[in-house]
């Protein structure tokens, strides 16, 4: 029986110092990614004149100071790029939202001739790399007359064959007695879509919405490249026409504060609605 215990005892000691031992990984690793949205932070409320006196940098500031976010609104109009890029993202978004849906439904229930190959080349579509497309992007918005428009900027990014794919995965989860009972009753494809498959899907829904509006606040290729008006430009664009022709060269502390700025809304929607995330994520990889 003492033998026994001494064995359970042990094996006690080793799994509370393999928790300690993870603890410990985690919280370093979590410092190591913490630390550049901590120093950005910090050199946003640092002063002009404290920030380029320090020849060694601090880790703190016992003089904090919001200027730099009044100078980051006033001597650019990053008022202007932030308008732009709130348009560019509901619009992409609500846009994107309508396409994959359908497309996605489609797949998912509808009965046509060539589907399976249909989905198969579709799918196909997703080992061609973004950067193979922008130069024909480029040449289709030209032709249009769509430079330095937001139609322009929109729509090349109104579909997504890996959220398509991601939807119809959680349509086909959806039992197909309830589609037939549907049938039965009288109810049109489109209806049964947005009364029953939208609603049993809604965290997938709001899992590729988020990924979409990250997705779309981030945007730099495509929007520097068909942009040329600084009245079309968007955060991403805005930042680095700071850095390069702005006070970004000189005043670090206030291009910090610009940069903080544009990051909290993505930060924040993160926060919010992280456990959406990982639900719609997961529902995605389980079927059966």
């Amino acid at each position: 029986m003492k033998e026994y215990e001494k064995i359970e005892r042990a094996a006690r000691v080793r799994g509370r110092a393999a928790k300690v031992v993870t603890y410990v990984f985690l919280a370093v690793w979590a410092g190591v990614v913490l630390f550049p949205f901590y120093w950005m932070v910090l050199t946003s409320v640092k002063g002009y004149g404290a920030y380029s006196s320090e020849h060694i940098p601090k880790f703190f500031t016992l003089s904090p100071t919001f200027l730099n976010y009044v100078d980051a609104f006033t001597t650019v109009p990053l008022g202007q790029y932030f308008l732009n890029t709130v348009v560019f993202t509901l619009g992409t978004t609500a846009i994107m939202l309508v396409v994959v849906t359908l497309a996605a439904f489609a797949f998912a229930r509808l009965e046509f001739r060539g589907k399976k190959l249909a989905f198969v080349l579709f799918l196909s579509l997703m080992m061609i790399p973004n950067e193979l497309v922008v130069i024909t992007n480029f040449v289709t918005i030209t032709d249009l007359d769509l430079r330095n428009s937001f139609p322009g900027l929109i729509l090349p990014s109104v579909t997504s064959v890996f959220y398509i794919y991601l939807l119809k995965e959680n349509f086909e989860l959806v039992p197909d007695s309830l589609y037939y009972a549907a049938k039965v009753d009288g109810t049109s494809d489109l209806k049964y879509l947005l009364k029953v498959m939208v609603p049993i899907c809604r965290p997938t829904l709001v899992t590729i919405t988020i990924l979409k509006v990250i997705e779309c606040w981030n945007s730099y290729v495509w929007p520097r490249l068909i942009t040329d008006d600084e009245n079309y430009y968007l955060v991403s664009n805005g930042i680095q026409e700071i850095r390069e022709n702005g006070f970004g060269r000189e005043n670090i502390p206030a291009m910090m504060a610009a940069v903080v700025v544009i990051s909290v809304p993505l930060i924040v929607l993160f926060l919010v609605f992280r456990n959406k995330i990982m639900e719609g994520v997961s529902r995605g990889g389980t079927k059966g």
